[in-house]
């Protein structure tokens, strides 16, 4: 493993075990064994890091969720898709995924939170588009696609932080098919009511 994917994969661990803002560049570059310049190099400062951290990690994650959505023959299923596709995610890289959540829900002027926002909006405005695109279906919706997709971002945000609790082993965090129909389910059963 070279330099740079050993300081990520020692930054991602220290930052979710103990928050961005409580790790320093020494306790990064020492738990990954290298030098404060080696960091330097390769991403400039400990917020270059983080963004780097995320992007790699976000992209593939990212990607699922677009495919997600443009699949399924109606709104149910499409939400159902994008869920499941958030879950497997979480289950596939928890670490990041809990990272994540906490820098968004973090201090709005905090360096993580401005480094995550982007990435949280963009999985938003994926929502949105996705109610946009079910107005037949849905009907005239008014505007409230925006509220929609909050509602159905923070669902599965909120559920996942539920899920995983205070587990420090996160291994085995799982969302089952039925937890993500029945979620999905209740989600829809609120707009139609």
């Amino acid at each position: 493993m070279d330099n740079r994917q050993l300081i990520m994969n020692s930054a991602l661990t220290l930052f979710y075990e103990s928050g961005y803002d409580a790790v320093g560049v020494q306790q990064i570059v020492d738990s990954a064994g290298v030098s404060k310049p080696t960091l330097y190099y390769y991403f400039g400062s400990k917020q270059g890091l983080l963004e780097a951290l995320l992007n790699e990690h976000f992209q593939p994650m990212e990607q699922k969720l677009i495919e997600a959505s443009e699949t399924g023959k109606n709104i149910p299923e499409k939400l159902y898709r994008i869920a499941r596709a958030f879950f497997n995610g979480a289950s596939e890289d928890p670490k990041f995924h809990m990272l994540m959540m906490a820098l968004f829900y973090s201090g709005r002027k905090s360096e993580g939170f401005r480094t995550v926002y982007p990435m949280i909006d963009r999985f938003y405005h994926l929502c949105v588009d996705v109610f946009d695109n079910a107005s037949a279906e849905l009907g005239n919706m008014n505007g409230r696609q925006e509220q929609f997709a909050v509602g159905f971002s923070g669902i599965l945000m909120h559920y996942l932080m539920m899920t995983a609790g205070d587990q420090s082993d996160l291994s085995n965090l799982v969302v089952r098919d039925e937890e993500v129909y029945r979620l999905v389910h209740q989600f829809m059963y609120g707009i139609y009511s």
